[in-house]
């Protein structure tokens, strides 16, 4: 049998298996993640959320999604089809791909490529291109002016978050996930992580990963008040079932990348514990619950402030600390804690 794993049809079944357990691994999460976001604004709210349907109203999820899929798919009369069809799997298909890098555990990995980080770029860059192809589809005033809306934030806040990252990538001499995870492994636990050493762009790239994600409190795109909805406001049914899919999936990879970036992935934060992939599910179980604390707590920015944050204070922030590091760094200050590279030789 390990054999068969050495032959070519055995390494496309090894692959297609993996896959098919890393996207088994996002959906299952989808479900829970939607149900626990229902029932942190409920608690907050002081009301009961999802309750009916299964233990705990734990299949309410399930429940919705039958909902949509069984639902008619409306095309809006004077909509491009082809398009308007491809848009919200689009955004479900690349925000799924970019898991395809994340790692969970030492080797739990189903692409170890070494520009790991690029990757995810490129693919979150191309997701802007689902949100313009269902507002243009649609051939509405209202869908077309949310999906502007939504392309010039999601475009103005992944410039931030690439300059974070960079900060990063310095301090480790590395593009590669599993990389920066190991420059995390110390003697001190939670206070060998980056979080400390970053400890200013850790809020920045939080900030910013709820403006590239369109979360609140910068759903500008989705603005009921304004843009009913904004780019998904003539989908229903399914194709709507997929947006939402691709937008909570999204979410839960900044939930990853804060996890890996900042705060050890799969490390351990007391020194003696065991490593493993219940510390990285958890730390992305932390960090989507604050999403949601984030949604239930906080009002809705003015489109004019969510753009003048971006630009003119988390834009000059992130460049200058790119600098900063670089030369901590350099000169290998603070006990190397900037210049993980140095010390790993």
């Amino acid at each position: 049998m390990a054999d068969f794993f050495t032959t070519p049809l055995g390494i496309a079944v090894l692959l297609v298996a993996q896959s098919l357990a890393v996207v088994a691994f996002v959906m299952i999460s989808l479900l829970f993640l939607v149900y626990g976001d229902r029932k942190i604004w409920a608690a907050v709210q002081m009301r009961r959320g999802p309750n009916v349907v299964g233990l705990f109203g734990l299949l309410q999820t399930v429940a919705d999604a039958l909902k949509y899929v069984v639902k008619e798919v409306v095309v809006p009369a004077g909509a491009d089809k082809t398009v308007f069809l491809l848009a919200p799997l689009t955004s479900f298909v690349l925000a799924m791909i970019a898991w395809a890098v994340i790692p969970f555990n030492e080797g739990w990995v189903l692409s170890d490529i070494n520009v790991a980080i690029l990757y995810v770029f490129a693919v979150s860059s191309l997701e802007v291109y689902g949100v313009i192809m269902g507002g243009w589809a649609s051939n509405s005033k209202y869908p077309f002016l949310g999906s502007l809306r939504s392309a010039a934030q999601m475009i103005s806040y992944e410039v931030s978050i690439g300059l974070i990252i960079i900060g990063v990538i310095i301090s480790t001499g590395s593009l590669n996930f599993s990389d920066i995870v190991r420059a995390q492994d110390g003697s001190y636990g939670f206070f060998s992580w980056y979080w400390l050493p970053h400890f200013p762009m850790v809020f920045l790239f939080f900030i910013s990963a709820l403006a590239e994600t369109n979360r609140p409190p910068f759903d500008l795109p989705e603005a009921e008040s304004e843009l009913v909805a904004g780019y998904q406001v003539e989908y229903s049914s399914t194709p709507f079932l997929l947006f939402m899919a691709g937008e909570y999936i999204a979410i839960f990879l900044m939930c990853a990348l804060m996890s890996l970036l900042f705060f050890g992935g799969w490390l351990s934060p007391i020194p003696g514990l065991p490593d493993g992939p219940l510390w990285m599910v958890g730390k992305m179980a932390f960090f989507f619950f604050l999403f949601a604390m984030v949604k239930a707590i906080t009002p809705r920015y003015r489109y004019d402030q969510l753009m003048r944050i971006g630009w003119k204070v988390f834009l000059p922030m992130s460049l200058a600390w790119v600098v900063i590091v670089a030369f901590l760094a350099k000169f290998e200050l603070f006990g190397g804690a900037y210049a993980r590279w140095a010390i790993g030789g």
